[in-house]
């Protein structure tokens, strides 16, 4: 298992910055929050993606994905439909430029009919699948707000059926959402791309704490990822290399410390939080 951070844990820090971190804790890799407040997001220029790109490249650390805030699922008319195939393509070119293998969309259905909100983010998803496949790129939709579980997502990605569009599974939002991680785990397996992690006190206290110092169900969602879920396996595989569930995968520490600046400051926690997650996979920690 490969292990990165989200840069949401250490908003507006400098890449140099973020690299070192990385590097020093054993992180392979870094989801890079793709905002206006960050130092990478897809308003930047070619220069400054080349230079990025060299930055992670001369450090020995990947780009793990672009986490975009696209928001494949909402309500809009047709100036909005524009304005979010904008935003989607803009996400994946990003990624493309930067060696990123994954771009992150949120849900955003917000209280619409399951099903039409479902049809939507599947037309939009397939839409933009096409420039990703060129791109090298696979969208992942994220176990998120209006479609938290696994069941919800795969719904979406069913719909889909394209090899380029994927999920991300977010161990807190499927926990929200009241599914076991052996279900979401089945539910996302055909599709999945990579898992984010974190831990929370409680489902109403929801400031980020170190990695096993919550109550995050972490133990049992990691105990998935070596399994072969049953009954888990759709008409449209991950394309081979990028099914990372298992030996090879990913996963990605999303500590929240943008949105709870009371929260202790991240780096410190990173290389405790890496070896609890080696500890639960058995992994032991390298010398």
């Amino acid at each position: 298992m490969r292990y990165a951070f989200s840069t949401l844990g250490v908003p507006g820090m400098p890449v140099a910055e973020v690299l070192r971190l990385a590097t020093g804790a054993g992180y392979q890799g870094v989801e890079l929050r793709a905002h206006p407040e960050e130092p990478v997001h897809p308003l930047i220029g070619a220069r400054e993606r080349a230079a990025v790109r060299g930055q992670f490249a001369d450090a020995g650390v990947e780009v793990l994905a672009v986490a975009g805030y696209a928001q494949v699922a909402a309500a809009r008319d047709a100036a909005g439909e524009e304005e979010l195939a904008h935003e989607l393509a803009g996400l994946v070119h990003l990624a493309a430029d930067l060696g990123a293998p994954y771009v992150r969309v949120f849900p955003g259905g917000g209280g619409r009919p399951a099903a039409e909100a479902d049809a939507d983010a599947a037309r939009r998803l397939a839409a933009v699948a096409p420039l990703a496949a060129g791109r090298g790129v696979r969208v992942l939709l994220e176990t998120h707000d209006s479609h938290r579980t696994g069941a919800a997502a795969a719904r979406v990605l069913g719909l889909v059926g394209h090899r380029r569009i994927g999920a991300l599974w977010d161990v807190q939002h499927s926990w929200l959402g009241g599914e076991e991680p052996v279900d979401t785990h089945a539910a996302l397996a055909p599709h999945l791309g990579y898992v984010q992690v974190k831990d929370v006190a409680s489902a109403e206290e929801r400031t980020p704490l170190p990695l096993g110092a919550g109550t995050l169900p972490l133990a049992a969602a990691l105990g998935t990822l070596a399994q072969e879920p049953v009954g888990a396996h759709g008409p449209v595989p991950a394309p081979e290399g990028t099914y990372d569930q298992g030996s090879g995968g990913w996963l990605c520490w999303e500590y929240e410390k943008r949105w709870y600046p009371e929260a202790a400051d991240l780096p410190a926690l990173l290389a405790p939080g890496r070896a609890y997650l080696q500890r639960l996979l058995g992994e032991g920690t390298p010398s």
